[in-house]
């Protein structure tokens, strides 16, 4: 509904645009109408009453060749202005500049359908253009064109492809034109006959070009060791001649590798372009990606943040970052969580009938995270959840004396020891808050614009967290997983502290002393979220990295020695956090893995065992499996506290 109700703005956008021109041609300022055009043309390329403008323009200019002066070319040039002027050379019968025009608006914007024009679909048309022009028109065009394209995309491009192919079968002895042809075709999904027309290509004129294509054409066709050789043999050929640009194909090789899962065979060919062009834009970052490929070591995605800082013009570098990035726990999203309350709310979510007026009583035998009360009242807020005893050492207590208290207890009972934060604070917190992220820089960044907030009401967000947003994702979240707003919401509060007074040197800072006191506290997600800022502030800042080392494994190590007597539901993600702290000296590094390692193989051994008990993988096989995580194999496992719960529907 919203897609029509937008076209059909464009469209009287388009109509009073197109009414103005006609007024100014009456009036005779065809400057003031060739304006006019170019603004209608960009809101709705196929409107009929703009293309008889145009011809009433051109007439009144004393024909189409004169009216190519309305439409400059000069200098920077409106996108509409390129696309009238594409219109005005068909009429006066250049088609190589009306083609070449027609594929530069298709790169610079190719949703819009620039190609849907009756003039582009003339039968004569490939006899009448020459194959060089349309190679290099095809080159424009698809030097903005995603591979492959998404279906909107591909019907706004769709006509092109059928004049190019066209022109293919007068000219199929045209090496050029072949090769940037499959380039498009590629992109369009029709890979069989992009390998087709780059194999005729290469055929007809062995060489770079043809090659690149070729391969690139096989690599989408699902032939990627055809695809390699071909790479490999012109490398081989342009190699002696010290030709520099085959550099890039280097790297396509090397990812080539990495993609085929044997990534350590890329990274020769990425060392002999480094060898020679040490500033290459791609080759140190692809070298980082194949090296994370072959160990999964976070230490390569820092890496990629060091080269982009370093040389923020390799955008490259950040690509690569965000893609290995993306969903992987702290480096591009927040880390789960794992409290037997939390499984138990799932379940209750889940459950037919379940209202936020419902009411839930649970009974754990032990003190948990008191955030996880937080998602269990975000989503239902009537529910009462009551801890039976303390384990030892006692989770309440802070590692160190704290100045940045946010929680206090009553017994058992988690209580805020902050102020709800300001009205105005809370919403810019919740507007700003995301679950996901591109990479930590990005989070880092995105988080300055609470940089103004106070430091209270960034505490007070805490652990009064706002409601999620009122869109779909919010929804989904309150519905089905409040948890992870909750963790989402503190990682961005402690990311404003993050950004708090950065006036101030690092040592003696209030955001360092309240982000290492948040990080050394009570046993919470807090927690993690105040550690998640310091890492941040860790990739962004090098000079802090040893500093925040330190505590991190501070915090690390009490996790694990505590975990000897009792459940550390938060071991496990803390121990991930503390890999995407590659500074960390390798002794913490190694422990993180060995706890993470454990989890994982102790999780697959009781699901393994509750298939073959037939059981359904209830609350207690979820909590058995989350909670868990010994810190050494020679100490005891503590047993997960039995949970109770009661439902009563309001």
């Amino acid at each position: 509904m919203g897609h029509a109700d937008d076209e059909g703005d464009e469209r009287l956008a388009a109509e009073g645009e197109v009414a103005v021109a006609r007024l100014a041609i009456d009036s005779g300022d065809l400057p003031h109408a060739a304006d006019h055009l170019a603004d209608a043309i960009l809101a709705d390329p196929q409107l009929p009453e703009l293309h008889e403008a145009l011809a009433e323009l051109s007439a009144a200019a004393g024909g189409p060749a004169a009216a190519r002066e309305l439409f400059p070319l000069d200098g920077q040039v409106y996108l509409g202005t390129v696309a009238c002027r594409a219109h005005v050379e068909a009429a006066a019968g250049d088609w190589d500049t009306a083609v070449g025009l027609l594929a530069s608006a298709i790169q610079y914007e190719p949703a819009r359908p620039w190609a849907h024009t009756a003039w582009l679909a003339r039968e004569d048309l490939p006899a009448l253009v020459d194959p060089d022009a349309v190679a290099q028109a095809v080159a424009r065009a698809t030097g903005g064109l995603p591979d492959p394209l998404p279906t909107e995309l591909a019907d706004a491009v769709q006509p092109f492809e059928d004049f190019v192919q066209a022109v293919v079968a007068r000219h199929g002895d045209h090496a050029l034109l072949l090769a940037m042809a499959s380039g498009l075709t590629r992109r369009l999904g029709a890979t069989d006959r992009a390998v087709e027309l780059a194999e005729l290509a290469h055929l007809l004129a062995p060489g770079y070009l043809p090659s690149v294509m070729l391969g690139n054409a096989l690599r989408a066709h699902g032939r990627p060791e055809r695809a390699l050789a071909v790479w490999e043999a012109e490398l081989a050929r342009v190699e002696p001649e010290r030709d520099n640009s085959s550099s890039y194909l280097a790297v396509d090789v090397a990812e080539l590798y990495g993609a085929l899962g044997r990534p350590a065979d890329g990274l020769p060919w990425l060392d002999r372009v480094l060898a020679t062009e040490p500033d290459h834009p791609k080759a140190a970052p692809a070298r980082y990606g194949l090296l994370h490929a072959v160990d999964g070591d976070p230490a390569h995605l820092l890496a990629l943040a060091d080269h982009h800082r370093a040389h923020p013009d390799h955008e490259y570098a950040q690509d690569l970052l965000e893609r290995l990035s993306h969903r992987e726990p702290w480096l591009g999203m927040v880390s789960g969580a794992t409290e037997a309350t939390v499984n138990v709310l799932h379940q209750v979510l889940a459950a037919p009938g379940t209202t936020r007026d419902s009411e839930i009583e649970c009974s754990a035998s032990a003190v948990e995270p008191p955030s996880s009360l937080l998602a269990v009242r975000l989503a239902l807020p009537r529910a009462t959840v009551d801890y039976r005893s303390v384990a030892e050492p006692d989770p309440r207590l802070p590692l160190a004396e704290p100045t940045t208290p946010i929680w206090s207890w009553d017994g058992t009972d988690p209580r805020p020891a902050v102020a709800p934060p300001a009205p105005d604070s809370a919403e810019l917190v919740r507007d700003t808050a995301e679950i996901v992220w591109a990479t930590v820089p990005a989070a880092y960044d995105h988080a300055v614009r609470l940089a103004g907030l106070p430091l209270d009401d960034l505490l007070g967000t805490l652990v009064h967290p706002p409601t999620p947003r009122e869109d779909d994702l919010g929804r989904a979240l309150l519905a089905h997983q409040p948890e992870l707003w909750v963790r989402a919401v503190q990682v961005f509060a402690c990311l404003g502290i993050a950004h708090h007074r950065t006036d101030q040197p690092w040592e003696g800072s209030d955001r360092r002393r309240v982000l290492v006191d948040l990080l050394l506290g009570p046993e919470d997600w807090v927690v993690e979220a105040a550690g998640f800022a310091l890492v941040a502030i860790g990739w962004t800042h090098p000079e802090t990295r040893a500093d925040i080392a330190d505590r991190l494994r501070q915090r690390l190590h009490y996790s694990a020695r505590a975990h000897r007597t009792r459940v550390v539901t938060v071991l496990r993600s803390l121990a991930a956090l503390a890999l995407t702290a590659p500074w960390l000296p390798p002794a913490d590094l190694d422990l993180a893995r060995r706890l993470i390692e454990r989890a994982k193989a102790r999780e697959a051994r009781e699901a393994r065992e509750a298939a073959e008990a037939g059981e359904p993988g209830g609350a207690r096989a979820t909590e058995k499996a989350a909670e868990r995580e010994p810190a050494t194999e020679e100490q005891p496992e503590p047993r997960p506290g039995l949970l109770r719960r009661l439902f009563r529907r309001a």
